[in-house]
């Protein structure tokens, strides 16, 4: 009978693997975040600009993103992009290749998904706002800037925060490129101490307890906006 030993994980071995990797997991959670969010509303009004040159390879990119598995992304870009492009980072290109391929990656992958996200959002603004956003002289620009945008990003919000759950899920798959993330700290602790099983147990647990937590607090959030509404 198999026997489980959780005693090893002291606030030592915590704070010496797991820590690094969990700092990493959260930094390019954030990372991604912000800029597929910024990406994938660029995507998106290119989408909704009405002109074909824009449209299209808008199109092209979201739905070839969204039909190719996030890991395979990860291993082509780490493994095809030439060894040149890490040299723009500096040192730092050669000692974290993996980190700043997975950033980049992430970003990449998850603009996608935001995109039409956002996408969606902007098309829930009632068309007369728009037209009054127009009767009153404002530009294209002023229009999204002033009044789309900030009704989109509100009413998406909640979301916005799921999708942004599901990538910190998705972190775990650098663990193919070898960066060292929440995952990675907890299989590096296993292994160090011959407990790989526990180690793997406690990892999803942690993930569990993270991800469960911050789901509740979106439908919080979600029945808030519900209200304002």
């Amino acid at each position: 009978m198999m026997h489980l030993d959780l005693s090893f994980y002291n606030w030592d071995v915590i704070s010496s693997f797991v820590l690094k990797g969990f700092y990493f997991s959260l930094t390019l959670t954030l990372v991604a975040t912000v800029g597929g969010v910024i990406f994938g509303t660029l995507l998106a009004l290119m989408r909704l600009s009405g002109k074909k040159w824009l449209d299209a390879p808008a199109a092209v990119y979201v739905n070839g993103m969204r039909s190719i598995p996030l890991v395979m992304v990860i291993l082509w870009f780490f493994l095809l992009m030439p060894a040149s492009f890490y040299a723009l980072f500096g040192k730092a290109g050669v000692n974290y290749r993996s980190e700043i391929s997975a950033v980049i990656t992430f970003i990449a992958f998850e603009a996608a998904y935001f995109s039409e996200i956002m996408r969606a959002g902007i098309q829930s603004i009632p068309r007369g706002q728009v037209h009054a956003a127009q009767a009153m002289g404002m530009t294209y620009g002023q229009q999204m800037k002033l009044v789309i945008l900030p009704q989109a990003f509100r009413n998406m919000l909640p979301v916005l925060l799921t999708q942004t759950i599901i990538l910190f899920q998705d972190t775990s798959l650098v663990y193919a490129i070898g960066a060292y993330d929440l995952l990675k700290g907890f299989e590096t602790a296993g292994k160090n101490f011959g407990r790989p099983i526990e180690a793997y147990l406690l990892a999803a647990v942690v993930y569990f307890i993270l991800c469960y937590a911050l789901s509740y607090l979106v439908k919080r959030l979600h029945k808030k906006i519900a209200i304002i509404r």
